[in-house]
């Protein structure tokens, strides 16, 4: 997989997504400086970094759910950063998975899954309805069909939740820290299906702190760090011999919480916040 951010030339195939000198400003707070990448078709992007890095901006800038403040974002052939783009098209062509499951509480898991189909799509009830099986059983949830989310797991409802997203026919999968709002022993089975998914040749870039299966699935990992890309590359290199001194201080932290650094401890014993 490509791992530098280069233009392509007459007759190269398009980038799945393609981010140019991408910047997002809330007021005077600037969360993303300048970022340019892309995402090959096919490729498994995992974008890892400390918590205000602007990483989940950067994937909501892909969709569009935030505005950027200056620069351009392409998915396929269509620069959605257009003014006259129409986004509730490209959209379609996007899965979105949150932290949050965001199903409606008040449907079963089918319907779920079909309610989208059959109104942004126009599929009969009868189509939508096969889709919406064939991508229950992909995720192991076929068995939960009639259910209501109340009556699901935390894991049972993200993998409802990325069931419902493949049931849209996406050309890419965006996963916002999927796994977050999971109980440890529930993580598993969620990254069991994205790990599946990416076997399937499903592109993906994916804000995760689940550093394992970084190293597994993504061809590609890139840390952030106070709205810049920092250091990105394979996930073997990045998370297995980082370069830049802010990748390494982040990983020994997230590998090893439970070591105390010299320069966290005051001089009366108390550990400093960071």
């Amino acid at each position: 997989m490509t791992t530098e951010t280069t233009d392509a030339g007459p007759g190269a195939p398009t980038h799945a997504i393609s981010i140019r000198n991408l910047k997002k400003s809330f007021g005077d707070n600037e969360v993303l400086t300048d970022i340019s990448l892309d995402v090959d078709h096919g490729e498994v992007v995992c974008v890892i970094g400390p918590s205000g890095s602007g990483k989940s901006t950067l994937l909501r800038c892909v969709n569009l759910l935030e505005q950027p403040t200056s620069g351009t974002v392409f998915v396929g052939d269509d620069e959605i950063t257009d003014l006259d783009v129409d986004i509730d098209r490209v959209r379609r062509r996007i899965g979105m998975v949150f932290q949050s499951f965001n199903l409606f509480p008040h449907l079963t898991v089918l319907q779920n899954l079909t309610v989208a189909q059959t109104k942004v799509l126009r599929r009969s009830r009868s189509e939508a309805k096969q889709v919406a099986l064939r991508n229950l059983e992909r995720v192991g949830m076929l068995h939960k069909e009639d259910a209501f989310p109340a009556q699901l797991s935390g894991g049972q409802q993200q993998r409802v939740a990325i069931a419902r997203s493949l049931s849209m026919d996406p050309e890419l999968m965006l996963f916002d820290e999927p796994t977050s709002a999971l109980d440890p022993e529930l993580v598993g089975e969620v990254l069991a299906v994205m790990k599946a998914l990416a076997a399937e040749g499903m592109t993906m870039m994916i804000v995760t702190h689940e550093m394992a299966f970084a190293r597994e699935v993504a061809d590609r990992v890139v840390f952030m760090d106070g709205g810049v890309i920092v250091e990105e590359g394979r996930a073997v290199d990045v998370i297995g011999d980082p370069q830049h001194v802010r990748t390494k201080s982040f990983l020994h932290r997230v590998l090893n919480p439970m070591v105390i650094e010299p320069d966290e401890v005051s001089e009366e014993g108390v550990v400093d916040v960071v």
